[in-house]
């Protein structure tokens, strides 16, 4: 069973474990409060637990939907390794949803019974939430992001999600393992991972840094990131993409019995 790890909050401040506090004023604007974005990591260790993982996969569709106040959501798979490869992970998987408000986003992410059987089955799990700071394209022809979020300072993520046009698969694929490698290399990084709703045409990919800068470092970067930029521009890769940006403003549990979070300083 994965253990219950919940960060504290009070009435005054959202507090999370790498000492950033993100207050309520920061979260509402004017009397609209500020969308919140949560993505769910659950890790499965046994057999069984896997083959629940991968049927939850059509049948969470329901359940998920039915949750009050859940706005756009999809379910993910990921790939062997840290997620960039077509190979599937058995033991992987995750929850994407959107919220009215982090309030909504933690109550229900916590309380839903899906998610309460999904942290039953899974031997850890981490949730990570989100406040939209830039997004532009589509995903399944929605625009699921509504950016209102002050970038102000500290931790930030960044999540590509792209429908990869089969003719380029084998070209997209290619390129992925130089761009991870860099990523894994690069010092600043705090996760990152690759996850999915089908594997080989959609990708998504995921990770947290201690700040915009040196996020922005790594995207202008002259490396293998830039490049397979251009082969997709000049190729015409894909068929959809969304790019967003996001404040970290909490985050729930560990990842491989660590808390992400702390490596942003």
């Amino acid at each position: 069973m994965c253990p219950v790890n919940l960060t504290i909050f009070d009435r005054r401040s959202y507090l999370i474990r790498c000492r950033v506090a993100v207050s309520r004023d920061e979260l509402v604007e004017g009397k609209r409060s500020i969308q919140a974005v949560s993505i769910s990591f659950f890790r499965f260790e046994t057999g069984l637990s896997r083959l629940w993982a991968f049927a939850m996969m059509g049948l969470a569709r329901l359940a998920l939907g039915r949750i009050e106040k859940i706005g756009f959501w999809k379910l993910c798979g990921s790939g062997s390794g840290e997620g960039f490869t077509p190979l599937p992970n058995t033991g992987v998987y995750a929850i994407l949803a959107t919220w009215p408000d982090l309030e909504t986003a933690r109550m229900q992410t916590e309380t839903a019974p899906v998610f309460r059987r999904y942290r039953q089955r899974a031997l850890e799990c981490w949730t990570v939430f989100l406040s939209p700071i830039s997004a532009r394209g589509e995903w399944s022809g929605k625009t699921p992001f509504r950016p209102d979020a002050v970038p102000g300072s500290g931790p930030v993520a960044a999540l590509t999600r792209a429908t990869v046009r089969p003719r380029a698969a084998l070209k997209f694929w290619k390129r992925v393992p130089d761009i991870s490698s860099v990523i894994g290399t690069d010092a600043n990084v705090a996760f990152k991972i690759g996850i999915g709703e089908m594997p080989l045409l959609h990708q998504i990919t995921f990770s947290v840094w201690p700040d915009a800068g040196s996020m922005a470092d790594f995207a202008r970067a002259d490396g293998p990131h830039a490049r397979a930029i251009r082969a997709v521009r000049e190729g015409d890769w894909f068929r959809e993409e969304l790019y967003a940006r996001f404040r970290v403003i909490a985050d729930r549990g560990t990842w491989h019995g660590q808390h992400p979070l702390n490596r942003t300083g």
